[in-house]
């Protein structure tokens, strides 16, 4: 399994305008085939930072992932509405426990 942890940021201005893009994005990839979860949330604490989180079934899942047309348009969409300070971290993972 690969777990992909990680944030980035919207100005401020654009949060209401970038969230039909980004509902658009977790629903096309949560349909994709070795998605387990996806989801983007809003920091509490920090404004306009977005935390990422997704695993998926393996390697190709991810790399089918990022070369989807749902992938490039996310891309273009953030981009417009000023994303910045994205730090995307991608971990494999051996196994799991409840905590």
């Amino acid at each position: 399994m690969i777990v992909i942890a990680g944030f980035y940021r919207f100005p401020l201005d654009q949060i209401e305008a970038v969230k039909p893009a980004m509902a658009k994005m977790i629903a096309l990839s949560r349909a994709e085939p070795g998605c387990g979860h996806y989801a983007f949330s809003f920091d509490v604490v920090e404004p306009g930072m977005v935390r990422v989180s997704e695993s998926w079934a393996d390697e190709d899942a991810l790399k089918a992932h990022a070369a989807s047309a749902h992938m490039a348009q996310w891309r273009a969409a953030s981009a417009a509405h000023g994303i910045h300070d994205r730090t995307i971290t991608a971990y494999e993972v051996t196994g799991e426990r409840s905590l």
